[in-house]
């Protein structure tokens, strides 16, 4: 793989693993889960409304929603194909980070999707199928990171 031919890669994804990091934090932002002092950017006093995923326009929460699947299914098979990064990965604690955007975003976005009105059916079917495949794939990710970097070592 590329990483064997150019071990510099293995800094690049060290340099870039907190970039991947502000995905999650950009998602709790927008869906108004960030805890109170976590924010890089300060508060404007108009916005003061919070905004949650059940009270966003449906847009937002789709565009939400996509991000999110398109990143967690990026992510897993990344991670799917190259186990050899997880040893990166950790060093920015991305279990932890993955557990706490998971137990705080994925519970909210779920019930937001089931709770909302639609008027097509279909929408609510989409929505459903992509949290649904983007949890599975955050909870695969999380197993390959646990096997490589807890397991492994342990049956070598």
């Amino acid at each position: 793989n590329i990483f064997t031919q150019q071990p510099s890669y293995f800094s690049d994804l060290d340099e870039t693993l907190p970039t991947v990091l502000q995905v999650f934090n950009n998602v709790l932002h927008k869906c108004g889960l960030q805890c109170g002092g976590a924010s890089a950017e300060p508060q404007k006093l108009e916005e003061k409304v919070n905004v949650t995923p059940g009270n966003m326009p449906l847009q937002e929460l789709k565009d939400i929603v996509l991000y999110l699947c398109d990143t967690c299914t990026t992510l897993w098979a990344f991670l799917d194909v190259f186990p050899m990064a997880c040893q990166t990965f950790q060093k920015h604690e991305f279990c932890y980070r993955l557990a706490s955007f998971y137990e705080l975003a994925i519970p909210e976005l779920e019930s937001a999707i089931k709770k909302r009105h639609y008027e097509d059916n279909s929408v609510f079917a989409d929505l459903w199928r992509r949290i649904s495949h983007s949890r599975k794939k955050m909870i695969e990710a999380f197993h390959i990171l646990i096997n490589q970097i807890c397991l492994q070592p342990i049956l070598e």
